[in-house]
């Protein structure tokens, strides 16, 4: 199984290692999300995949966690899911006999679709504040704001 996984990412064209037999990091370059790391772990019965999305939010934690929650359904391969202090990943298991190159370029454009699509709204709902005071601390200080333009709508008080 760990050629066909490495094949796969080989095909894809996808920076990746094998820190350890059958454990494959894999980095997808985004375009909201900069780069999303993706694990890619053969198991005895199952592929297990694994990509961290965001961490865990600074408010707005009931519409947040709704939202994630509502995203779930309609999701293919991998859903949403918390570690122990809260952070969110996208998690999923796939059966062996099920994996193939093409399966494995599946999950991961799902990953990548998902956690590129999906990040700015997530930033938004669970860290608006934040993000609000970063934009006004660059302003102050005639920092560069390119990586927050996303936000102006919500976080640039000169904004109509």
């Amino acid at each position: 199984m760990r050629a066909v996984v490495e094949a796969a990412l080989t095909a894809a064209d996808v920076s990746f290692d094998e820190p350890r037999p059958g454990a494959f990091l894999v980095k997808l370059p985004g375009q909201h999300k900069l780069a999303t790391m993706v694990w890619l772990i053969v198991g005895e019965r199952a592929l297990h995949v694994e990509a961290f999305f965001c961490r865990q939010p600074d408010e707005n934690h009931a519409e947040f966690y709704r939202w994630l929650l509502g995203k779930n359904g309609g999701m293919y391969g991998v859903h949403f899911s918390l570690d122990p202090v809260g952070d969110v990943y996208l998690v999923g298991r796939t059966p062996l006999a099920a994996v193939s190159e093409e399966e494995i370029d599946r999950l991961l454009g799902c990953v990548l679709t998902y956690a590129d699509d999906w990040f700015d709204r997530a930033l938004e709902l669970g860290f608006a504040s934040s993000i609000r005071r970063e934009w006004e601390w660059r302003a102050k200080r005639g920092e560069s704001l390119a990586n927050l333009r996303a936000f102006a709508r919500f976080a640039d008080p000169d904004r109509d």
